[in-house]
């Protein structure tokens, strides 16, 4: 048995167990096969994330290599024969939203050794530099300081202190019940738990002289304070706890066909020509890097995901930054149009999730910003759809919205190419690229989270859709995506935040409610968007 340390990973468990989740579409029961779509496949791809290489070829080449003999073309169709009970039924429709280039925005289908190259990715909740409190659980305290950090977590929102004892009984009536309630409050409640054997200051403090005893706290302030196992009365008080310190949002009250559902992200999933695309890369064209990508996309577009083994995305990559920083920008669209194919499959989009400080991403990114009014147009449009489809991979689209160093130049690319004026289909693909920003902090709203796109960012975004819709008069496909967006970021927005501040300061009702006139297939979604600016 020959054993080869790959070496090790930074990376989080809940992003790799996402990244595993993203992988259930193209591993299934179905598209197994003892030789081409194998272990051995699963293994090199999870390795290509977790470590940014592969395994030894000589592993995955391994299959073929016995198919290339006689033996294995004797051994084969007995092979074949042997699983047909498990290989015969069809392969398990990709779960990625697949559109064309065309796709429009509030329509059904929119929706032992580090290697130096990986990032050790933080926790969603450490991005920024904050270092928020897991949710969804019970919190124990033993000191007054444990306390008081819990309590100050909670300064905006409401907070249970649950005072017990080893030697009371009737407590642990109700651990299940508590336990329960903190997994339903999620991130809108901090529930502690404080053992008052274990911490004698803290029974001080608060003059607790009988278990089970329970304290509220609403914005910091004492709220309530009862004794006794309930169970009902516990359920009963946090829940009203929690609905007074997060009371529903009007939005809630409305019907609103379009802004009340999840959305689909845009994918542009269209493949051009890949012979004449690499006609139109010269002398990229003819690298391995290259090629063996465009192989998996031609292989995955005809078989499958199931058929295409992951390359070397490191080493495209590599040549892809490379190019950026020397090719002149003429040359750039075929390379970064045959990452946009790529990104379709979310391994791809997994992959640089997880790369070293997202050079990839942020070098695409910001290449049309750094030439300004010289960026080539088919350089620009690329950039958007590609950037469209980074959101293919639920991690990189939290981080695309969370962290300030992507989220900066995806708001610059969007805001200029809105502004092009002579590019209609510029300012539909930016339309969409906003709509998947704010498609994807809405789910986080109607999940009852913390919006994941800051509120600056927001009111970045929202500034540039309103100038935009004001002055377009030209492309429904655009004024529909820019309607989308907009519903989709004031939809329970804050209703004493920023958002609504700019909406009123812009005469943002007035831009959208001229625009009933512009076309009758959108006065049901300038209606929507209407009432949530009302």
């Amino acid at each position: 048995m020959e054993v080869i340390p790959l070496g090790k990973t930074d990376l989080p468990m809940e992003i790799i167990l996402e990244y595993l989740d993203s992988l259930r579409q193209v591993y299934t029961v179905e598209s197994y096969d003892l030789f081409t779509h194998n272990c051995n496949n699963f293994t090199n791809d999870f390795a290509m994330f977790l470590l940014g290489k592969g395994i030894p070829d000589h592993i995955t080449s391994l299959p073929q290599t016995v198919l290339n003999t006689p033996f294995g073309q004797m051994l084969k169709p007995q092979l074949d024969s042997a699983m047909r009970g498990i290989t015969q039924a069809p392969v398990a429709p990709a779960a990625i939203p697949q559109s064309s280039g065309s796709s429009q925005a509030g329509q059904s289908n929119l929706n032992g050794v580090r290697d130096p190259h990986r990032s050790s990715i933080s926790s969603f909740n450490h991005v920024n530099g904050d270092s928020e409190l897991p949710t969804g659980q019970v919190h124990y305290a033993t000191t007054l300081k444990k306390l008081d950090i819990l309590l100050a977590s909670a300064q905006n929102s409401c907070a249970v202190i649950f005072f017990t004892s080893a030697t009371c009984p009737p407590c642990k009536l109700v651990y299940p019940a508590y336990d329960e309630l903190a997994a339903e409050a999620g991130d809108k409640a901090v529930l502690i738990k404080v053992d008052l054997s274990e911490a004698y200051e803290i029974g001080s403090r608060y003059q607790v002289r009988a278990t089970p005893t329970f304290m509220s706290f609403l914005k910091g302030e004492k709220e309530n304070e009862w004794v006794g196992a309930s169970e009902g009365q516990l359920r009963g008080n946090v829940r009203m706890l929690i609905q007074m310190a997060h009371p529903p949002h009007p939005h809630t009250n409305l019907r609103l066909r379009t802004l009340q559902r999840r959305h689909r992200t845009v994918t542009y999933a269209k493949i051009p020509p890949l012979d004449k695309l690499m006609s139109k890369m010269g002398s990229r064209g003819t690298d391995p890097a290259v090629t063996a990508l465009k192989d998996f996309i031609r292989t995955r577009e005809a078989s499958g995901a199931s058929d295409a083994a992951l390359p070397s995305l490191p080493t495209f990559t590599s040549l892809l930054n490379q190019s950026i920083e020397n090719d002149p920008p003429d040359s750039l669209f075929p390379l970064v149009d045959l990452l946009r194919c790529a990104l379709v499959d979310p391994r791809v989009s997994g992959f640089l999730a997880a790369e070293h400080a997202h050079s990839t991403v942020l070098a695409v990114l910001s290449k049309p910003q750094g030439l300004g009014e010289n960026c080539p147009y088919s350089l620009r449009i690329v950039t958007l759809q590609l950037a469209c489809n980074l959101f293919t991979s639920s991690i990189l689209a939290t981080q695309l919205l969370q962290d300030s160093t992507l989220c900066t130049p995806l708001l610059q690319l969007i805001t200029s190419s809105l502004l092009d004026t002579a590019h209609p289909p510029v300012r539909v693909a930016a339309a969409s690229l906003a709509f998947n920003m704010a498609a994807v902090n809405h789910v986080r709203r109607l999940d009852g989270k913390k919006d994941v796109l800051s509120e600056p960012s927001q009111v970045e975004l929202l500034a540039s859709l309103l100038e935009t819709i004001a002055n377009e008069n030209e492309s429904k496909d655009s004024v529909r995506g820019l309607l989308t967006a907009i519903g989709l970021l004031m939809y329970e927005a804050p209703r004493d935040g920023e958002l609504v501040e700019l909406c009123q300061a812009l005469g943002a009702k007035e831009s959208v409610v001229a625009k009933k006139t512009f076309s009758a297939d959108l006065k049901d979604l300038v209606t929507e968007v209407e009432q949530v600016l009302a």
